[in-house]
């Protein structure tokens, strides 16, 4: 697929130049859908050592806030 000649360069790393704020926000969406899980009283699934593991809402550890920007 060719790159449409109507979209500047600057346009292409798009990722690059807002990579830091893109992480961000997923880490605040993670963190707020756990925290929504864990208050509700829902389990959630993870991986841990290659396996799905199943975690209740008292084993759900939050860790620190990330710096709001």
């Amino acid at each position: 697929m060719e790159p449409d000649k109507n979209v500047g360069t600057e346009n292409l790393n798009i990722f690059v130049r807002f990579g830091d704020r893109i992480s961000d926000a997923c880490q605040r969406a993670v963190r707020e859908a756990l925290q929504r899980h864990k208050t509700a009283g829902n389990p959630i699934a993870i991986s841990r050592d290659g396996k799905v593991v199943i975690l209740q809402p008292d084993e759900i550890e939050m860790g620190p806030e990330p710096n709001e920007t």
